[in-house]
């Protein structure tokens, strides 16, 4: 065998080889490289989106806690006022009460001394009568010492 002819025919067969390759098998193998690409390519952006909605998702959960822990700072506050107001009513109520309780018993005690007065009154001009008809020992008029004993009755 000749040597040239080994060289052209294995030429010829590598090109028919490249041809074979580059028109069947380069192709659907390009595609399928082609395909995985878009495939990574997707994924790397699902990831990225994932991670800028996760970071939205970071500052959004921060800004509610912030938002929360103001509201309820802002509820102790306002149940702190409430407390204290309603402190301050239970002790106007209570002032209110009691001064109303010591008029009361003030205007008892007042009718209680009035009553002893009276009585007093009424026992000290039984007294005098008694006293008189005992020192007199003579007929007392009954009608002339009742008025008596009203109008000293009045002076007491």
């Amino acid at each position: 065998m000749n040597i040239n002819f080994t060289l052209i025919a294995q030429a010829i067969t590598f090109a028919i080889f490249i041809w074979f390759t580059a028109r069947f098998i380069w192709p659907p193998l390009m595609r399928a490289v082609e395909r995985r690409q878009k495939t990574i390519a997707d994924g790397l952006a699902a990831a990225e989106q994932g991670n800028r909605s996760l970071k939205e998702a970071e500052v959004r959960v921060q800004t509610i806690e912030r938002e929360a822990r103001a509201k309820a700072q802002a509820i102790m506050v306002d149940t702190e006022k409430r407390a204290a107001a309603m402190i301050e009513e239970a002790k106007v109520q209570a002032k209110t009460e009691g001064g109303r309780l010591l008029a009361a018993a003030k205007a008892e005690v007042g009718q209680e001394i009035e009553r002893a007065k009276a009585s007093l009154r009424e026992q000290v001009a039984n007294l005098a009568v008694m006293g008189a008809e005992q020192i007199l020992k003579r007929e007392v008029n009954s009608g002339a010492h009742a008025d008596m004993l009203s109008r000293l009755k009045a002076q007491l």
